[in-house]
Formats: C-alpha cells, structure tokens, sequence
C-alpha cells in the first residue's frame, strides 16, 4: 500500500516539471444533476510540463494522468449541467486519446494504459477556468511542436514563471540572521529534479521549492548541524552540492544542483566562510590512515570513497558501488578461511571468466575507435533499481514509464546473478551497500509490499530473492556477506579492487592492461555538456549517459596501498566512523609483536623531570645512550654536553671543534660518539676516556646530519656540499681513513638536511633543503624513487619499525606520511608552526615545532593528543630512549628538557 499523499514527482517523465495545483471536481461527461453529487470526485487537478494530473482525494480512486501529447483540445466548458451544478461556470474540459491510471486502490503495480479517446470535465472550486486555462493551452500547444522547439518553448515557460518567485522572508527562522547569498538550484532525489530558491544566511541554509509537492513550503538547516559539504558531479557535470548534517537534524543530507558550476562553487564557498559551521574533519588521508590500521572497517572506507568519488545514495546515475567478494553461493556452509571462497579482486568483473574474456577482446581488437570491452557498466540506475525494486517500486515504475522488469529478468536469486555476471556477455554489475549493512539486514531482498510482480516462465511467482544454501535468511546472509567484506582475504585485496574503481587503473594504459575499458560516454570528460547548445542533443546525451553508468571521478593516481595484515578483527560490524577505543592499544601490540620493538606508552601524559640550560648557543642534537642512563647533546657552541639521567646533573662539558656541531651518534657500545661538524669533518670522541680519537674531513661543506646502520656497521653522512656519503669501518672505534672508508656516494641538487636508515639498512631516505625526498637503495647505491615532499627544506625523517611507512617533516609546517609500497602520501598534516624534528615508533609521533611546542600524535587513530609549550623557541631534536620510558628535548633556547611518561 502507498502512503496516503500518493502524488510525487516519480509519477511524471524524468524532468518533467510540476508547476502548481488546483482544487477541483472530476465528474463524468453523462452526470445528471440528480447523480452528480455521487458522481463527482473531489480532488487536486496538477499542471505539469508535459501532463494533466488528477489526484482524487479517495486513495482508493486512481491517480489520472493525461499526456499533453495526447490531447486533442482543452477548453473551457459550459454545457446544460454545468450552469445547474456550478453558479460559477467553472469547468475546463481535457479530450485525449490516451490516459493513464496509477497507484488503483492504493497499491503500487503497473501502470494501466488506457488507448481510448475520452473527455475529462475538472471543475474548479477557487480558481478562475478564466486564469487556468491559457497556462494549460500554452503548455499543450508546446506539447504540438518538434522536441527542440518543444523543449525551448518549456524552457522559456519555466523561466517565466520561476524569474518571478523570490525567496518569501518571512520563512527566516531569526530576524537578525544575515542574508548571505540568494540563488536559483533543484534539490536532487533519486530520479527526481525539483526546482527552488536557495538562501544562504548567517545561520541556517534554505531550500524553498516552486511547488507544493515537498512535505515542507520551506527546507531550513541550522548551520551548526552541518557536519560535510562536498562539492559532486551530476549528470557529468560540476554543479552538485551535497550537505550532510548531525543524525540528531530533522534533515540528514541534501543534494542540490546549480545552474553552473560558477554558481555551485560560489554557494560552497559562501557556505565553508561562515562562522556557524562546525565540519567534522574527514580528511582523505586521515581515512586513507585509518582503514590501513584497522581503526576503520572496509565498508566504511569504501562508503567514504564513493563518496570521494562524487557517488551518493540521492543520484542513482552515481550510486555507490561495492564489490562482488564471494565467489561460493553453491555450498550449504560458507568457509571464510578458504581464499577459494573469494572472487578475484584483482580484475574486473567482465575479465573474471577468462573465456568470455578473450570472446570480448576478439571483439574489441575489430572494433573502430573508440574500442570498449565492455559495452555495460558495473553501475547504472537500471543495475541499482534491479536490486532494490522490492524496496522501491516506485523508483523502478518511473524509470520503466509504469512497468516492472519481465518477471524473469528480475533479481530473483544471488546465486543465477553470480552465475550471469561471470558468463553473460552483456553483463557485469558489481554490488552495491544493501548487500552489506547490516543494519538494514538485508530488507532488499524481501517482497514487504507485497507486489504482484508476476509469474516467471516456470509458473514460480516472483516473492523473495533466493538466497545461497549458507544464509538462513536475509539477515544472516548480509552479515555474513558483511564478514566476509571485513575478513583477512579481502583486507589484503581490496586495493586491487579500489585500484580498478577509483585509481590509476581506471582509465588510459593501465586500465588497457587491466581489461578494465568501458564504454567513452561513462567516462568523465568525454563530452562537454556545457558546450552542447542543442537542448534535444544535450538532453539525448544525457539520457545516455544515465543509462550507461558512470565511471567514478577519479581519486587516486598511485597503486593504493595495502592494508596492515594480521589486523586484530573489527569489535563491531555496524557502520561506525569513529574508532573503537581499544584499537590503539590492540593495534600497539600487534605491531609490537611484529617488529619485535618496543612501542611507547602514555607518551600524552609526558612530564618534565629535570632541565639543562648549559649551552651558550642553540642546541644542535640530543642523543639518548643505549642503557638509558645518560644524554649527550652537542650546539651552536662548539660544545659537547653529557648529563646523567639517574642523577640529573651535568657531568662533562668539552669543545669539539672550532665551528658549530651539528648532528651526534652514540654507537651500540656505549662509548663511541660520532659527531658532525660545521668545519665538514666527522669527529670520533670515546664517551669512556674523554677523548677526541679522530677527525676526518668528511665533506666539501658542513656536515649537516648524521644516522647510524646497526646492522651493516655503516655511517652515513650529510652535508650541505649537496652529497650523501656512506662509510665503513667506523664501529672499532678506530681512526677512519676516507680512501678505504668511503664506499658511496649519493649525488643530489641542494643541500642534505634529513637521513634516516630502515630497520635493516637496505634503504636509505634523504631529505633537502628544497624539499625533496630521495628513496635509496643501500646495496646497490641507487635511486628506488622520489617520494612526495614539501614545499621548504625537510627538517627530519623516520621509518616506520616495520619499513612500510616513512613520516617526513619540514619548513612547510606540515608532516607527511608516506606509503613505502605503493609510495602514495596517506595522510599530511599542516600546523601552525615549522616542525624542526621528529621521533616516532611507528604508532606515536613527536614533533617538534619552531615555536616551541611539542607535538603528540596518536597516527593509528590519526589525531592530535597534546601539545605541549616545551622550549622558549624552537625544539629542534627529539631523542627517545629504546623503552621508550625517557624523551629528551633540544631548542635554540639552549635548553635540555628530559620528560618521562607519566601514568594514566
């Protein structure tokens, strides 16, 4: 049964327009005066572009549509009776040769089709027939005309009469709010286009439509329950804007289109410079971050991606799309511990059956340009409504002019679509997210309406969907669908699968190499609709590009990266944005485990427990020894300071040289300090006796930074002579000799600011004052690749213990995490100062900035846990001991902070 307000805007023709309506009588042209009171039909008489819409107000009574293009003559009428029932003489009079009766007894079924000529006599209660009936003339004499001529003619209708509605103030919910911005859009719904005025003020956004149609005269948003804006696609061109608010709004979201997008981009603009708004930060790295350590769920990062991707549930042209990852629908128990029960997520769905595959690429290879593999898409509004038509009906009635599927072609059971999506050569749709939210459990694929669909050619009618053997029942097999979505198998996979979807294989030479072409009109670009001034063309391509599917906008132009393996499962499978609080902790051990080093704990609760000022000059380096019990830093003063920890004090104090010093190691021993210089020499001091061992001329210019290979015994030095220089021979503590020592040496364009080694010393990262960020290989001494850097030098740098991140610093304010295997940048980060330093254990990063605070960031939640006002100016080095229980910080304020993690 329908709702008992029958009439919306999915009963008329895509884009079609509904003006206003009239209260009126429908009664029979043979109605005597004794029976018309039992005739009559009380009703709203519509008047739309393209049709007449009678709407009795009995809900058992069908809905009459008359098509303008089916009328012979409108008129006003004043026959005998109508003089005897009506002092007014109020009738218009519709004669047609064919009609339509929808929604008959108030059930959702086809259409009926009445081919027949006939006269409908509609007599108003309050309007004028006077007034009316030139408005529903003009529209029927457009209806007459060629479709060009037609088109333009509604357009100019339309433009008329909206050019002279302005936004009513008296809707404004506060006198004092400022009106910022009054523009003309259409709110979008699925397969539905309807025209209003938008009003942007100080503190709510408006939607007030031309028509009466809404549930509401005027839409009001509080700019305060705003949680996203993201500017969309639709119909391939930029002029969407969809709003999200708070669950605890009257509103959760809404989709409006501009008339251009210079138009959407000012309204988006005007909407992010006000105060009022509160958005929460969904930033594409943050989530990127998140997915990959578990904190998030495959479901609600693949939600978050269609989304980036400009697919929304308000658009089915741009629904979202979810993978088929279950290959078994045969077995009566699924085994999500066997690979085999998963489909390939590597390859699209049209190259998952090889042999139809080669049938499509015999036919691509004879095909003239442009070539496709496939000639459908994995996603289009026909795809979406064939899954969902039981829980909308109405939706696949507009999109079908009245009709459902034939019976046999409807989704009647997962396992024959799987069966046709791998053979059929005309079909490859993907999912979409019923098949996994289990909140919803799995009410698609049940026949609640009840709706006679028909018979299939069995003589089976069409009810439920049948589901595999392993599913009890819909509820049971979305959750399991969901558990298989969220299992290790496709964590490991799906950014094969995003890769195809969303990234560098969607389009050009990788999507050739990955069989993943389709159709041109579904990719974006392909036709400027903007630049098609023939309304009857530009609509044609339109409904083609409806039709055909369209390709996501296009994310990401690197391989995504991969998920962390061996992630502890997710605590709840209910879509969740915001992490569970136990996955730090759960994610902490994990990589503890893996890597076989300690992480630090409670490092948001560091407290002061003693402070050095001995230097004369700004500090240079801190160092923390092996055992934990001392620090040894080194200045702008030439000097060499070390501290005891278990006594807090200062225990020796000598120059090194006759310039600054800039870097310092302690060597696993304990005893050896190797120090760089500004006069380019690396000197060897003995932490034991106190003395200088060696100094050796090292580079051409200062020597900048140094880092330490524990397990190849190697040092490798920076200098701003613009080289990178590896050494052998240093840990004997012994004098280096450059001719036999020196067994690099890595070019670069300006001068070195940043090193750091990997934790087995294969690969060598090297960081410059311009910015760049240099992958190096340390066996064989060459360029792996440049990573994304910054925009002024990079200060500081650090693998992750595992080597599947790098986290980078620098002037820029900003730091960046990188993914090593796929060398995509997962999240960056721009604070308010430049950030000197860093030290990180792959979970906790430390920063340090050039106004002094001390940055704590949880990186496996992606959040700021504290800052920390630690030095008077810059903190330039941060040095964590092995167990991560001491942390002591260096500044140009000539400062030596030691901190220690307080409890909890």
């Amino acid at each position: 049964m329908m709702e008992k307000d029958r009439f919306s805007l999915l009963l008329l023709e895509p884009g079609e327009i509904y003006f206003e309506d009239f209260s009126a009588f429908l009664f029979p042209i043979n109605a005597t005066e004794d029976d018309f009171e039992k005739k009559k039909e009380l009703g709203r008489l519509k008047m739309c572009s393209k049709s007449i819409v009678f709407d009795p107000k009995d809900i058992l009574k069908p809905i009459i549509k008359i098509p303008l293009k089916d009328c012979s003559k409108i008129f006003e009428w004043t026959g005998e009776l109508l003089s005897k029932v009506s002092p007014q003489s109020n009738a218009i009079a519709v004669d047609c040769n064919q009609y339509v009766e929808m929604l008959e007894g108030n059930v959702l079924a086809p259409y009926i089709f009445k081919s027949e000529k006939c006269r409908f006599l509609f007599l108003l209660n309050y309007a004028k027939a006077g007034d009316c009936l030139p408005q529903f003339c003009q529209l029927h004499r457009a209806s007459t005309l060629p479709a060009a001529e037609q088109s333009s003619m509604i357009a100019t209708i339309v433009y008329s009469r909206q050019s002279r509605v302005g936004f009513d103030t008296l809707w404004l919910g506060d006198l004092y709010e400022k009106v910022i911005l009054e523009t003309q859009g259409s709110k979008i719904t699925p397969l539905v286009v309807n025209p209003g005025r938008i009003l942007l003020t100080s503190s709510r956004l408006y939607f007030q439509p031309y028509n009466n149609v809404e549930p509401y005269p005027v839409l009001k948003i509080r700019l305060q329950d705003i949680k996203r804006v993201i500017r969309r696609r639709f119909l391939l061109s930029q002029v969407g804007l969809e709003v999200y608010c708070d669950n605890s709004s009257h509103v959760t979201h809404l989709f409006l289109s501009l008339k251009s997008p210079a138009d959407r981009d000012t309204l988006y603009h005007s909407l992010l410079s006000q105060s009022a708004l509160r958005l929460e930060n969904t930033e594409q790295e943050m989530m990127t971050l998140q997915w990959q350590n578990g904190v998030i769920s495959n479901y609600d990062y693949l939600l978050y991606l269609n989304s980036l991707a400009d697919r929304t549930f308000n658009d089915l042209t741009q629904y979202p799309v979810f993978p088929w990852v279950i290959s078994d629908y045969h077995s009566p128990k699924l085994n999500l511990e066997d690979p085999k029960s998963y489909r390939d997520l590597s390859k699209p769905v049209g190259a998952l059956n090889e042999i139809r595959l080669q049938r499509l690429k015999e036919r691509y290879d004879e095909m003239s340009e442009p070539k496709f593999l496939y000639g459908s898409h994995y996603s289009a509004p026909g795809f979406v409504l064939f899954y969902l038509v039981r829980k909308f009906p109405h939706y696949m009635l507009c999109l079908q002019n009245g009709r459902f599927d034939h019976p046999d072609r409807m989704f009647n059971s997962v396992p024959d679509i799987w069966k046709n999506v791998l053979t059929n050569m005309s079909d490859f749709k993907e999912m979409i997210p019923a098949f996994f939210d289990t909140q919803q459990g799995g009410d698609f694929l049940v026949n609640n309406f009840g709706i006679n669909f028909g018979y299939r050619h069995d003589g089976t009618k069409v009810g439920d969907v049948l589901l595999p053997r392993w599913a009890e029942g819909p509820e049971d097999f979305v959750k399991q669908m969901r558990s298989a979505l969220e299992s290790e198998y496709v964590s490991k996979n799906l950014h094969h699968w995003i890769d195809l979807i969303f990234g560098y294989k969607q389009t050009g030479p990788e999507a050739e190499k990955a069989d993943n072409v389709f159709y041109y009109l579904c990719y974006e670009g392909a036709v400027d609709l903007e630049s098609i001034k023939d309304i009857n063309q530009r609509h044609a391509l339109e409904v083609q590009i409806m039709e055909f599917g369209q390709i996501p906008k296009q994310v990401f132009t690197l391989p995504h990266p991969q998920r962390l393996s061996g992630l502890p499962p997710m605590l709840v499978l209910e879509s969740d944005l915001s992490p569970t609080t136990e996955s730090s902790s759960i994610f902490r051990e994990r990589v503890h485990s893996i890597s076989g080093l300690p992480v630090w704990k409670n490092m948001e609760h560091l407290a002061i427990t003693s402070s050095f000022q001995s230097h004369k000059e700004a500090v240079s380096a801190v160092v923390i020894s092996q055992s934990g019990q001392f620090v040894v830093s080194v200045g702008q003063d030439s000097l060499l300071k070390m501290y005891t920890l278990p006594e807090k004090r200062q225990v020796r104090s000598v120059t090194l040289s006759s310039m600054a010093l800039s870097s310092c190691i302690i060597l696993p021993d304990d005893k050896t300090l190797l120090v760089g210089s500004w006069d380019n020499s690396i000197i060897l001091y003995n932490l034991e006796f106190g003395r200088v061992i060696d100094s050796v001329r090292a580079h051409e210019d200062a020597v900048s930074c140094l880092v330490w290979g524990h397990k190849t015994q190697v040092l490798v030095s920076g200098s701003w002579d613009c080289s990178v220089r590896i050494w052998e021979g240093v840990s004997d503590g012994r004098k280096i000799k450059p001719a036999t020592a020196l067994i690099a040496q890595l070019d670069h364009d300006a001068h070195i600011t940043s090193l750091a080694l990997n934790g087995d010393n294969k690969k060598l990262i090297s960081g410059t004052q311009d910015g760049d960020l240099f992958l190096w290989s340390m066996e064989s001494h060459s360029l792996i690749q440049q990573l994304p850097g910054h925009t002024g030098a990079v200060y500081s740098t650090s693998f992750s213990p595992d080597d599947s991140k790098l986290v980078s610093c620098g002037e820029d304010c900003s730091f960046k995490v990188l993914d090593l295997t796929s060398g995509m940048q997962v999240y960056t980060k721009t604070l308010d100062e430049e950030l000197r330093c860093l030290a990180w254990d792959g979970l906790t990063l430390l920063l340090g900035g050039s106004l002094g605070t001390l940055y704590i960031w949880d990186l496996v939640k992606v959040e700021l846990l504290k800052q920390i006002q630690a030095h008077a100016g810059p903190v330039v080095s941060i040095a964590v001991s092995l167990d991560g229980s001491v942390v002591v910080t260096g500044g140009e304020d000539r400062r030596i902070v030691v901190w220690e993690p307080a409890a909890s």
